[in-house]
């Protein structure tokens, strides 16, 4: 659907736009432009007898939609027949001033009963702070509309994504998983001092730490659950871990079965790419009833250790036996502290390929392959 076309006024707001955009409340909105003045120019005229709404809620908050109700007077109620909701990003303190601002959205709906669902992938993203404030508006026979005044400006925050998007993700990602290849080991790329700082400081023992902000903006692990990162993918043809890293020359490796066993969980975290070609799938292995498991088993999609499209657990022959997707790239958050003399560290003979890291990388929002359509 070609989206209508908004523009900022620096005086008056544009009169309503006629595309409509249904999934308001099972009633149809429109995307509009709005400057907070009121002219009798825009064909928008002021009526003080509308009521204001006032003492907003909002309630239902999902990635992208939430629930909308206020109070206002009785008198002139009946001659309501539509709102005007204006929905702005709040501004951020950080962003860059050179940056275009988003253009403010204001949604134009039927007077619905209360609360009214607002809902749309185009205007509201997953964990982003908006500000919202309501008037009435009635509709006049040669197509103007009288308005209230504007209610009170209130502030709030999309959810993540919930297991409902994060399994949409999941399949998309399951598509170009590829063929599973064996590997033995998980590890870990760092600088020397950091596993210097671990012995001398932390007495050998990895502690998880908060994951960044890298991949969907969305997803709801992103700067709040503990890990420790891990890769695991090998090279095809020698099935040994790559000699380059983008994280570190030093590497700890540690056998694949003392952090990926029957006694852990599997789940899936994420998918996206970082304008490649290649893309990444975030994985979580937490030990069975450990505060990690208990998170992410409210959050994540669990996936079978014995039988998934990413990475697998099986026993032949009373030997544990593990596979990984070939065409993706595995990034393992385990969970719990690793104690560094459970495996090996030893520098790597690869170089250190920085233009590879994902660290709080910002995922391709324009990637059909790993977006799914409830914001980015």
């Amino acid at each position: 659907m070609e989206m209508p076309r908004r523009e900022q006024s620096a005086s008056s707001p544009a009169s309503p736009c006629e595309d409509v955009i249904k999934n308001l409340s099972l009633e149809a909105i429109q995307l509009c432009e709005r400057d907070g003045n009121k002219s009798q120019d825009s064909g928008i005229a002021e009526m003080e007898e509308l009521p204001v709404p006032h003492n907003i809620k909002i309630s239902n908050i999902t990635c992208d939609s939430f629930k909308i109700l206020w109070d206002m007077d009785s008198k002139s109620k009946d001659r309501i027949t539509h709102y005007f909701i204006d929905l702005n990003k709040k501004e951020n303190k950080n962003s860059n001033k050179f940056k275009h601002k988003d253009v403010p959205t204001k949604l134009v709906a039927k007077a619905v009963p209360l609360p009214m669902t607002v809902r749309g992938h185009w205007f509201l993203s997953p964990r982003t702070e908006y500000t919202v404030a309501v008037q009435t508006a009635s509709k006049q026979i040669d197509g103007d509309y009288v308005v209230s005044e504007w209610s009170e400006i209130i502030e709030f925050c999309t959810a993540d994504y919930s297991k409902v998007h994060l399994t949409q993700l999941l399949g998309k990602a399951e598509v170009i998983a590829g063929r599973m290849l064996k590997l033995s080991v998980f590890y870990r790329n760092q600088h020397k001092e950091y596993f210097d700082y671990i012995r001398e400081h932390h007495g050998n023992i990895m502690q998880p730490s908060v994951k960044d902000n890298s991949g969907s903006h969305g997803s709801p692990i992103s700067g709040k659950l503990e890990g420790i990162f891990f890769s695991c993918n090998t090279e095809f043809n020698t099935g040994k871990p790559p000699q380059d890293s983008p994280y570190g020359r030093y590497r700890f490796e540690i056998i694949a079965e003392k952090l990926f066993n029957p006694n852990t969980n599997l789940y899936f975290g994420d998918f996206y790419c970082m304008y490649t070609a290649y893309h990444y799938v975030i994985l979580v292995i937490a030990p069975v009833g450990s505060p990690g498991d208990e998170f992410c088993k409210q959050r994540l999609p669990q996936l079978n250790i014995k039988d998934n499209k990413f990475l697998t657990c099986t026993e032949e022959d009373g030997i544990m036996v593990y596979h990984h997707a070939q065409d993706v790239i595995l990034e393992v958050i385990y969970t719990d502290p690793v104690d560094l003399s459970l495996g090996t560290v030893a520098e790597i003979t690869g170089h250190q390929l920085m233009s590879l890291s994902t660290a709080n990388a910002k995922k391709d929002p324009s990637c059909k392959t790993c977006n799914i359509s409830v914001g980015r």
